[in-house]
């Protein structure tokens, strides 16, 4: 047992000083981009009533109602080209069918919770475009409090240019009362006097997509995948929780959107022995109909074209929360963390491999149930992780299911058997190495 917590001491002094190296010359993330724990009484929150498109395709104005004046900021990004306005946290109240048809420089827009105390706004172009004008209108004329936003055509060179001025820009000056989520988490895992004996291992909980970020949709836009893996979550949760084995952080436990890397620095972040994604698939019109529960593991090939599809859609998350994605690091090579990784996966198929074998005696899998793909969100050198796909919206079958009390239940409670054999192996093999 010593020999191991020497092992595991000496990884995480590596892994350290490499996540060192890696944020040296990193700007810092923006507020926009981290979890963060509290609420705002839903009485203060703004409400926007309506939203329009109008213009062309040289000049688009967008318009959203409310009921009371706010502050904002507006800001462009590129590849692919969007525009993102920050505001912050509104009550939104818009028709079913907002932003989901474009006009003129608009192919879409969507929008939701990003952060607590602030919303986002993500416009989709149809190509290069700078605001123009951005304001607020004041209550006048039996006309509500407005946001306006005016877009106009311009080609790639000054778009560019227009960037260079944004200078990487934060959500936090629009959102100046909103506690800084960045610091909430770094608090969050300092280690108090109450926490430091508490050796159980920590099980993260990752419910795919949130806030803006919407997922796949089903049922006409009304089954939307951030819910359904959001209850799902937090039911596993208090499943594993129930057995006081183990501590249990959540990515997120409402509709915030999260960024992929800060689902996986939570991870690292708490030291997590396990880190479970929990998302549902779905399969485009024309493209046939699969069904069944899937278990990915992280690998640099797909194991199929089917995987590497979900892979490049799931990578895409930052781009729809309307995180600027030049600011990634790059990942270092080395050989220590190369080894690390290793181990790691090691990990993280024995578990996929435990869970596939408890979710068929409940769940209808897939028929290729054990699959893998270069899933950002599974990226943590130090940290065995899976991302389990619970089924298709597409499918009508696995959407009444996924729509089921009763059957969430039976899928939680395999998942925590699954767990509770995966730490067993774990702590045996740690012993056995005495």
């Amino acid at each position: 047992m010593a020999s191991c917590a020497n092992h595991r001491v000496l990884l995480g002094s590596v892994l350290l000083c490499a996540a060192a190296l890696l944020c040296s010359g990193a700007a810092d993330v923006s507020a926009a981009e981290g979890p963060s724990s509290g609420s705002i009484a839903s009485s203060n929150f703004p409400v926007a009533s309506d939203a329009r498109l109008a213009g062309d395709g040289k000049r688009t104005r967008f318009v959203l109602d409310l009921d009371k004046s706010i502050q904002f900021r507006a800001f462009a990004l590129a590849d692919p080209y969007r525009v993102v306005v920050d505001i912050p946290q509104v009550s939104f109240q818009l028709p079913p069918e907002a932003g989901i048809t474009g006009r003129g420089l608009v192919k879409a827009f969507r929008y939701g919770l990003v952060m607590p105390g602030g919303s986002r706004i993500v416009f989709d172009l149809t190509g290069p475009a700078r605001i123009a004008k951005s304001y607020v209108l004041d209550a006048a004329n039996d006309q509500p409090p407005r946001l306006v936003l005016e877009l106009e055509e311009v080609d790639r060179t000054n778009f560019v240019q227009s960037l260079a001025v944004e200078s990487r820009p934060q959500l936090r000056p629009a959102i100046a009362d909103a506690a800084d989520p960045i610091v909430a988490m770094k608090a969050a895992a300092e280690p108090r006097p109450a926490d430091a004996v508490d050796l159980r291992p920590v099980v993260v909980i990752d419910p795919g997509h949130g806030g803006v970020d919407n997922g796949t949709q089903a049922g006409g836009g009304e089954n939307n995948e951030k819910d359904l893996v959001l209850g799902f979550g937090l039911a596993l949760r208090d499943r594993i929780e129930k057995s006081g084995k183990y501590r249990v952080v959540m990515t997120r436990e409402d509709d915030t959107f999260v960024p992929l890397a800060d689902r996986v620095r939570i991870a690292r972040t708490q030291s997590a022995a396990l880190f479970v994604s929990i998302h549902a698939d779905a399969l485009p019109r024309g493209e046939g109909d699969a069904q069944g529960a899937t278990i990915y593991t992280l690998s640099d090939r797909a194991s199929d074209s089917e995987a590497e599809r979900l892979a490049e859609t799931e990578n895409k998350a930052d781009a729809i929360g309307g995180v600027n994605l030049t600011e990634e690091p790059t990942e270092v090579a080395d050989i220590l963390i190369d080894l690390a990784r290793r181990e790691t996966r090691t990990f993280s198929n024995r578990f996929a491999r435990l869970l596939m074998g408890e979710m068929k005696t409940t769940a209808r899998m897939h028929k290729h149930p054990l699959k893998s793909a270069g899933f950002k969100v599974l990226k943590a050198p130090d940290v065995p992780s899976v991302l389990v796909e619970l089924g298709y919206v597409s499918n009508k079958e696995d959407l009444e299911h996924l729509l089921s009390e009763s059957w969430r239940a039976r899928i939680v409670g395999s998942m925590g058997q699954a767990i509770d054999a995966f730490f067993a192996k774990r702590l045996a093999k740690a012993g056995s190495s005495n």
